[in-house]
């Protein structure tokens, strides 16, 4: 598996890994455009992906603009298999070198996305849109969470 930046040209495969999760799905997949993605990669943000073969199997893009964590998804043949928390890890490396301010994500409530994240050290602040579960992460406690990681 190779874990690298996000481009355009990963667009497609992109959008086909976002449409085939079974949690937090698009209630009408043409919300997410490709042109969103593309100006979250390259006006907005930063996006990384993990692929094997030539074939995505996982990604994640951070808007730095609005301090949010835009997408993290995992094809589901691929789930549990520790991609989306390299991805992560990846992702807020790169989040916090740019900006020490907290960032923030929402999830659907009792998924496998909200233990993901409540593991991986997020903190609920709230709700978000339509019921979601608002989570912050803030720079000190993701160096902490880091380190404590690596101590296992």
């Amino acid at each position: 598996m190779i874990f690298r930046e996000a481009t355009i040209a990963d667009i497609p495969q992109i959008q086909v890994v976002r449409n085939s999760v079974k949690e937090n799905m698009l209630s009408n997949p043409s919300v997410v455009t490709d042109d969103d993605c593309k100006t979250f990669l390259t006006q907005k943000g930063k996006g990384w992906v993990c692929e094997t073969e030539n074939n995505i199997l996982a990604f994640a893009i951070v808007d730095v603009k609005d301090k949010n964590i835009w997408a993290l998804f995992v094809h589901p043949a691929f789930e549990s298999k520790g991609i989306g928390k390299k991805l992560q890890d990846i992702m807020l490396n790169w989040f916090f070198d740019q900006t020490k301010e907290t960032v923030w994500l929402s999830t659907a409530p009792n998924t496998r996305a909200e233990k993901f994240y409540r593991k991986a050290g997020w903190k609920e602040v709230g709700v978000y849109g339509k019921g979601e579960i608002k989570f912050e992460m803030n720079f000190e406690d993701w160096i902490n969470t880091n380190e404590n990681h690596q101590d296992k």
